[in-house]
């Protein structure tokens, strides 16, 4: 089972997240062979941490809260909330397996709530596709409706990143700016 994992990070909280740096990337070691993806927001101005993504296979939902509830950033309350939802890979792959240039172009989390459930998932936008680092549905609980999307996408900017998904589907649409996580 699949499972799309956002921590936000709460104000002010950049100091402890730097103290438990080790600790975090110990933790995520234990998770190294399920992760499908990874790596942290940023504000606007590309440099200010805003949150953590993580979009990991496990078991069950038992596990994913426990993957995102024992994270020790979280634990200490360097976190002001946590978004944990089923999700589907409609890639089949992991971003380590991006065949685009990590390098060139920026990169954003897109996350887009509150379609009409009783419509079915869109497929990745193929003018798009070569730019999807991880694309798929996040899903209620039981993985069976539909209640939004979330994407990694390399793109020239925020409202470029935007437009993969459908414009007026959604309720809400949010766009950080991400980074391809892991050790360095």
């Amino acid at each position: 089972m699949e499972f799309f994992c956002f921590h936000r990070d709460r104000v002010g909280s950049l100091k402890l997240r730097e103290e438990l740096g080790e600790a975090h990337w110990a933790y995520m070691d234990q998770y190294e062979a399920e992760l499908i993806a990874r790596g942290p927001t940023f504000a606007d101005d590309g440099e200010t941490p805003t949150g953590s993504v993580h979009i990991v296979d496990l078991p069950d939902p038992t596990a994913a809260r426990a993957f995102a509830f024992d994270e020790p950033n979280y634990q200490a309350g360097a976190y002001r909330d946590v978004l944990l939802r089923r999700w589907r890979n409609a890639l089949g792959r992991t971003m380590w397996d991006f065949p685009g240039d990590r390098t060139t172009g920026d990169h954003y989390l897109v996350i887009g709530l509150g379609p009409d459930p009783a419509t079915a998932p869109e497929p990745p936008p193929s003018k798009a596709r070569d730019d999807l680092i991880a694309y798929g549905p996040l899903l209620s609980d039981d993985g069976e409706v539909w209640v939004g999307t979330a994407v990694l996408v390399r793109a020239s900017d925020a409202e470029a990143a935007r437009g993969v998904l459908t414009e007026g589907r959604y309720a809400d649409v949010e766009v950080r700016a991400w980074e391809f996580g892991g050790r360095r």
